[in-house]
């Protein structure tokens, strides 16, 4: 939620404050490029639910997507990626629209045409929350 985000957020601080460095899922350790109240970083991951959990929840479908915010930490040197993927990426004819947060702390939607070839064909594959561009591309 939007509250356990602004948690997270603190959390996130406090360990910066501490002299550790943010290894995951924010490509750097400075202030989160997010205004808050606008928006959340979050991701999301399908969860299996029981028969019980259905009735009681009132749904019909044997999954349920959960949303959730993390902050991995580290006292270690640690190389951190160049852009993590803050939304479910677009795919649309001949290309892919990805929500980015990068390494020089701001947010930007990056396009991804045929034209870039490998890049692309890694775009159309690569998942909410995962980093970019994709091991061993230097894009």
């Amino acid at each position: 939620t939007p509250d356990g985000y602004a948690r997270i957020i603190e959390a996130r601080d406090r360990l910066i404050a501490a002299g550790l460095t943010v290894a995951a899922p924010c490509p750097h350790s400075e202030a989160c490029p997010i205004e808050p109240g606008t928006d959340w970083c979050h991701f999301s991951a399908r969860v299996s639910r029981s028969s019980l959990h259905r009735q009681v929840k009132g749904g019909s479908l044997p999954y349920e997507d959960e949303k959730f915010s993390y902050v991995v930490a580290t006292r270690f040197a640690t190389e951190p990626v160049l852009a993590r993927v803050t939304r479910k990426p677009q795919i649309r004819k001949g290309q892919v629209l990805l929500d980015l947060c990068t390494r020089d702390e701001a947010l930007k939607r990056s396009t991804v045409t045929k034209r870039h070839g490998e890049l692309y064909r890694a775009a159309r594959d690569i998942a909410w929350g995962d980093a970019w561009p994709p091991p061993g591309d230097d894009a």
